[in-house]
C-alpha cells in the first residue's frame, strides 16, 4: 500500500458520501425510494472501512504521526472532508519525493 493508493481510495469513500448524502438520502426521503440508500450506503461503508485500514497501513509504513491519522480519521465523517485530506496527502508525498 502506498500513498496514491491511499489517495485513490479516499476519493472514492468521499464520492461515495457525497452520492449518499445529496442523492440517496432526499430520494429516500422526499420520493420514498429507499432503495438506492440500501446500496449506497453499503458501498459506501465498505469504502469507509477500506479506506481506514488503507490509512492506518499506509501511516505505519510511512512513520507518520498519530495525528496524520487522526485528521484522516476525522476528514472521512465530514462531508468533503476525504477531499481537503487529499491535499494534505499530495502535500506530504512531495515531501517525500523532493528528500
Amino acid at each position: 500500500m502506498n500513498i496514491q493508493t491511499l489517495r485513490i481510495v479516499g476519493t472514492l469513500e468521499g464520492l461515495s458520501f457525497l452520492l449518499l448524502l445529496f442523492i440517496a438520502m432526499p430520494l429516500k426521503y422526499m420520493m420514498g425510494n429507499p432503495i438506492l440508500v440500501k446500496y449506497v450506503g453499503m458501498g459506501h461503508g465498505v469504502l469507509f472501512v477500506v479506506f481506514l485500514a488503507v490509512l492506518f497501513i499506509v501511516c505505519e509504513k510511512q512513520k507518520w504521526s498519530l495525528s496524520v491519522f487522526l485528521m484522516g480519521l476525522v476528514a472521512s465523517i465530514l462531508p468533503f472532508g476525504p477531499f481537503v485530506f487529499d491535499a494534505k496527502l499530495k502535500k506530504l508525498a512531495q515531501e517525500k519525493t523532493s528528500v
